[in-house]
């Protein structure tokens, strides 16, 4: 399996990010993609990466939550990662407008301005999305025939939504959200609609939790090691087996990162 997107730098990893590796790889992980969300983080995402070259590859990118921050010292930075071997996508970038820690207009100029970026330096992006579906739809179409690839990252919206992102050409990644009894029930009806060959899976981690998950890990915090519960409800959801699941999401993954 390949866990597309874990936010390894966060904080919760600090004190034990070697043993949570080893249990990803005991897990049959075979590559994370760890997640970039600002200049500080996607910084600290590739040079992790950089430590467990043959296991890690990173994103670079500013969350919407910091496009607050956004400035030509950050675009410079993202062009530098982007160089490296460890970094294969641009992100995680968007549009946020539930929370709304920066404004909407700071959120559009540095969403743009990645988008731009990536086309520019022909790497996929990855993407946030929430609340926000009509300007992040218009925002994107105008720029998805220049990008070299386009994932939607932790999919949990509306059947309208995942029906035209598939139109424009994006992958779509799933997360634990799949596996709650509370909130799930739209994104399990409508996960069968994902062509194989678009589909990834990812943990998050250490967010998203799968609920499916008894007893439920001390502290609550999601690891790669738990993708497997993500891959088991999804391939329930989709009337497939989990063999055949665990096959095209790797091969899918591998594809669109570039992954050996």
């Amino acid at each position: 399996m390949i866990d597309i997107g874990a936010n390894l730098t966060n904080k919760r990893f600090h004190q034990d990010i070697d043993r949570v590796l080893a249990d990803a790889k005991a897990a049959q992980i075979k590559h994370i993609i760890v997640t970039g969300t600002s200049k500080t983080e996607s910084i600290a995402a590739q040079q992790l990466a950089a430590q467990y070259p043959d296991f890690l590859k990173s994103t670079a990118g500013v969350h919407p939550h910091d496009a607050k921050h956004w400035g030509l010292d950050s675009l410079n930075t993202l062009r530098q990662l982007a160089m490296t071997t460890e970094v294969v996508a641009l992100g995680e970038c968007g549009l946020d407008f539930n929370r709304n820690f920066s404004s909407h207009a700071e959120q559009e100029q540095c969403f743009s301005a990645q988008l731009t970026l990536a086309a520019e330096l022909n790497k996929p992006v990855f993407l946030h999305e929430r609340d926000a579906f009509p300007r992040f739809a218009a925002m994107l179409g105008e720029q998805i025939d220049h990008l070299s690839g386009a994932v939607v990252h932790c999919f949990t919206g509306t059947e309208q939504a995942l029906k035209s992102y598939l139109d424009m050409g994006c992958y779509i990644g799933i997360t634990g959200w799949i596996c709650d009894e509370r909130r799930g029930d739209d994104l399990r009806r409508i996960a069968r609609y994902i062509p194989a060959d678009r589909l990834m899976v990812e943990t998050d981690a250490p967010y998203l939790l799968p609920r499916t998950i008894k007893p439920k890990p001390r502290g609550g915090r999601n690891e790669p090691a738990f993708l497997g519960h993500v891959v088991a409800t999804l391939a329930q959801c989709r009337n497939v087996t989990v063999d055949a699941l665990v096959a095209s999401t790797t091969a899918t993954a591998q594809a669109f990162f570039n992954l050996a």
